[in-house]
């Protein structure tokens, strides 16, 4: 099977792929949200040219094609092309479902089913205390029974969003949630070692169970510090998009749980590399998908899939005031909660569709066999 056709639909928030064989049969994937108009121009220019008529009809064949476009763009290997690889690689897994009437899961080596989701809030900007009281009105609407805050600021050189905001919401959190529920925290790369230790301290009298980016993301050894000094959970990883860097992470033991961004590595193929590498150094996999665009739906199906999936479902709580542009974009939502689970429906592929309304609306771009110019082989 070979791509002969490749579709972008984008605003600067969120782009969806189209891609469409030689048969006529097609697959929707999605570019990375954040600047996707961007994302797009990259997908047209840097990945296009390499991946149209070429063999993808097995997943190996795909892997090996994404690897073609690391070789041949290896003078830009930072995130805007691994943001654009994965609109064409979820594309095609899409492609594959639908071929053969499967969910995405099922292709994988799992099956449909529900996944337990934790309620994770997105805002820095509210007190503990209302932070606390959606939380509970969340739990009792949709059975959720683990829930992320927010801790610091983001990126924050050690300050937080207001001073003593993180020692205040990590009791408040226990107080009104209770015993049983399960605390998870997110510092987003806010503090050095010595803080984020006295943090995590604070976080293990309190019972919380999972403590991400304490420290800059990229400073590796620092979270190793924290790791090796608490008890607690320290996870991290979704920033990283470079491949080495992730076997790094998991040999020097960085964290204790992986947080792979399906669309910010790359896309299903390159984040099975990391849930294999993590899986061999007996490490879960609990992967960040901070919206409700199509990455939530990708994390499910993997989830639903691979021996060493985490506990739960990233699932965003935040609403029109924070995400207006995550609405509308699905002729109907794959996002239903109930129990404190999601659903991995048995529709084929990621079993959803764009919205008519949303892609009319939307900047095109297409990339034909037929349009690509000869590619440049040096730089």
């Amino acid at each position: 099977m070979k791509i002969n056709l490749i579709e972008s639909f984008c605003n600067a928030y969120v782009g969806f792929v189209r891609v469409v064989a030689e048969d006529g049969s097609f697959g929707w994937g999605q570019l990375s949200t954040y600047n996707a108009d961007i994302t797009q121009q990259i997908l047209h220019r840097q990945v296009a040219p390499w991946v149209l008529g070429r063999e993808v009809g097995k997943p190996a064949m795909l892997d090996d094609t994404l690897n073609l476009v690391t070789e041949k763009e290896h003078k830009f290997p930072g995130s805007y092309l691994r943001r654009a690889m994965a609109g064409f690689d979820t594309a095609i897994w899409d492609l594959y479902g639908r071929q053969q009437n499967k969910p995405v899961a099922a292709l994988l080596g799992g099956s449909a089913g529900q996944v337990r989701a934790y309620a994770s809030s997105m805002k820095r900007d509210i007190t503990p205390q209302d932070e606390a009281k959606r939380m509970c009105a969340l739990r009792d609407k949709y059975g959720f029974d683990a829930f992320k805050v927010r801790a610091g600021a983001e990126v924050g050189r050690n300050q937080d969003e207001w001073p003593g905001r993180t020692e205040e919401i990590i009791p408040a959190m226990r107080g009104a949630m209770g015993d049983k529920a399960e605390l998870l925290i997110d510092a987003n790369s806010c503090f050095t070692p010595k803080r984020a230790i006295g943090v995590g301290l604070m976080l293990q009298d309190h019972g919380f169970c999972h403590f991400e980016e304490p420290c800059p993301y990229w400073e590796l050894e620092q979270t190793k510090q924290v790791t090796d000094y608490l008890d607690i959970d320290v996870t991290g990883g979704e920033q990283d998009c470079d491949l080495p860097t992730w076997r790094r992470m998991i040999d020097m033991r960085a964290v204790d749980i992986v947080q792979p961004d399906i669309l910010y590595l790359g896309g299903i193929c390159r984040t099975l590399r990391v849930v294999e590498m993590a899986s061999k150094s007996g490490l879960p996999v609990t992967p960040h998908c901070a919206n409700l665009s199509m990455v939530t739906l990708f994390t499910m199906h993997l989830l639903r899939a691979i021996p060493n999936a985490g506990k739960y479902l990233e699932f965003s709580i935040e609403d029109a005031d924070y995400y207006p542009w995550q609405y509308g974009l699905f002729v109907e939502s794959p996002f239903a909660i109930a129990d404190g689970h999601a659903t991995v429906t048995e529709k084929p592929g990621w079993g959803v569709e764009i919205h008519p309304d949303w892609l009319a609306a939307a900047q095109y771009q297409k990339t034909a066999v037929a349009d690509l110019p000869k590619p440049q082989t040096s730089r």
